[in-house]
């Protein structure tokens, strides 16, 4: 039988006591170093190293955390490694990468394995844990490490990649546009080939999706009022796409324990890994207000920057070392 790796375990367990607020998340990663120690101790131990494909990766010193082999820790190198695929290249997103089997739908990229995992590697490379987002009383923005997220494949042509990850999210364009207006232009007539609406009700216009350079002159050029013209530059430039600008921080998500089994359950297991929208149980959340309930907080995909549908992509999360001053 394989007893677990007597280092790892010496140099985890004092990370997971530094970093939990409450017992139940010591035992929660207790039980995970339990199912951790034999894994590392087949990678540490054994006389050969297991084969690994030909590239960046073979001269490197991952270690997998998990029987997938999808979380692997360089220490040397200062980051983990998750083994991904890309499932979404269009659309409002939610999660830069979750678990795979639960929110494909709203996320970037999939990763098979535990989110426990993904936490349990941070910490063995010294990252702070912080605390979760919250919404009440008042808003308050996730904290802990800053997390850098890298992202690297082979294009189509063979070519590797390897760039921030902040470059496949932008803001999110394909929604409405509103700009009030004291009244509608005497000199503008609005038809149905034009796709600019007024809402006379509300004195409002309205415009759908990202407005080209184009029909902004086209638009411009419709009246010479000038709420009017500053109204249609206000909805071009709001709708122009930009890629997410802020850092993920190391959340860590909460451990809960069923009232009735005495389970402890990590709630990013749920598929919360990497978010782009505020959620309390994400392992990385963004350190700044985002939220899937509002429009003006949402993200998309850049779908012009993002590889084909199943593209394998190694995400690599690396903590931030704290400047000095």
């Amino acid at each position: 039988m394989i007893q677990p790796n007597d280092r790892l375990i010496r140099d985890t367990i004092p990370l997971f006591h530094q970093s939990r607020r409450h017992i139940g998340r010591v035992f929660a990663a207790l039980a995970l170093i339990a199912i951790l120690g034999p894994i590392a101790a087949c990678s540490l131990n054994a006389a050969e190293p297991p084969a690994r494909p030909a590239g960046p990766e073979a001269n490197s010193k991952l270690v997998p955390l998990n029987p997938e082999q999808t979380v692997l820790l360089d220490k040397g190198a200062g980051k983990l490694v998750l083994k991904g695929t890309v499932c979404l290249r269009e659309g409002l997103l939610e999660m830069l990468v979750c678990l795979r089997g639960t929110k494909e739908h709203e996320s970037l990229l999939a990763v098979q394995g535990k989110a426990q995992t993904v936490h349990a590697g941070l910490l063995a490379l010294g990252a702070e844990v912080g605390t979760p987002v919250e919404f009440t009383p008042t808003y308050r923005a996730a904290t802990g490490q800053s997390i850098e997220v890298w992202l690297a494949w082979t294009d189509e042509s063979g070519k590797p990649q390897r760039i921030p990850a902040s470059t496949w999210v932008r803001n999110a364009t394909r929604k409405y546009y509103v700009r009030k207006l004291k009244k509608l232009p005497a000199d503008l007539t609005l038809t149905e080939e034009i796709p600019l609406r007024w809402d006379d009700k509300h004195s409002e216009l309205l415009w759908f999706g990202p407005m080209t350079t184009k029909q902004l002159t086209e638009l411009t050029a419709l009246s010479t009022d000038t709420e009017y013209r500053t109204a249609i530059k206000s909805m071009h430039d709001d709708g122009q796409p930009r890629e997410l600008k802020f850092p993920w921080v190391f959340a860590g998500s909460r451990f809960v324990t069923d009232s009735e089994s005495g389970e402890v359950f990590y709630q990013a297991e749920g598929g919360d890994l990497i978010c782009v929208a505020n959620f309390a149980t994400a392992t990385l959340d963004l350190a700044v207000e985002s939220t899937a309930t509002n429009d003006d907080l949402l993200y998309e995909a850049f779908t012009e920057r993002v590889p084909p549908l199943g593209t394998p992509v190694d995400i690599e999360l690396i903590p931030v070392k704290a400047t000095t001053k």
